[in-house]
């Protein structure tokens, strides 16, 4: 997540101070994503030093106030015009989970995917219901409705999110079972070929004629 160009995108509104950037960041995204006051001061730095930001003085209450400059502009235009780059995906610790209990001593997979799906299935309904409040919060309109509309859309992603999450789950649960019935059939097929046929029954010997004259 690109917190310099969050932190850009409030300051283009005008001069903010820190723990302002922070609570109205957190407004914009419903906490989904909370800050520490020093990680935004600690942006705010390396903003400056980048000449992205520059401090312009203090508010009545002393607090010191940063706003974006023309690079700054620049750079926020160049983010919100350019793809999000998907060619080196973030790491997904739940992909990482499941890669790792592929033939794990001790693990039954079905059982880390059942988990999952619960936990995931519930978040899905945690947001379902956030998003009602939010829709209704946005129809009433309001001084906040900026804010209201940022957080809809935020809720609505993480809805998408773990709606495929799920049918992620299910998919590979169905792909396990039918890799082990491949793998069930092929060592079958296998025992087949290699065990040894069994001797066939000896031909019963020819019966001796009788000898010349006997009765």
């Amino acid at each position: 997540m690109s917190i310099r160009h969050g932190l850009l995108a409030l300051l283009e509104r005008g001069p903010r101070y820190g723990s302002q950037l922070r609570t109205e960041f957190e407004s914009r995204t419903g906490s989904t994503w909370p800050l520490n006051v020093g990680q935004v001061y600690t942006t705010l730095s390396r903003l400056e030093r980048d000449g992205m930001v520059a401090q312009d003085g203090e508010d009545a209450a002393g607090h010191a106030l940063y706003a974006i400059t023309d690079s700054g502009r620049a750079e926020l235009r160049a983010w919100f015009e350019k793809p999000v780059d998907r060619t080196s995906p973030a790491r997904d610790e739940l992909a990482i989970k499941l890669a790792m209990a592929v033939g794990a001593p001790n693990v039954d997979i079905r059982d880390v995917i059942q988990s999952q799906r619960h936990h995931t299935v519930k978040a899905m309904q945690d947001y379902t219901r956030l998003k009602a409040q939010a829709l209704v919060t946005v129809e009433n309109g309001g001084a906040q409705e900026r804010d209201d509309v940022a957080w809809l859309l935020v809720l609505e992603q993480l809805i998408f999110q773990t709606e495929a999450e799920a049918r992620w789950l299910d998919h590979c649960e169905s792909r396990l079972i039918r890799l082990s019935a491949t793998a069930a059939r092929t060592t079958t097929t296998t025992d087949t070929r290699t065990t040894p046929a069994a001797p066939a029954p000896a031909a019963p010997a020819p019966a001796t004629p009788p000898a010349a004259g006997a009765r």
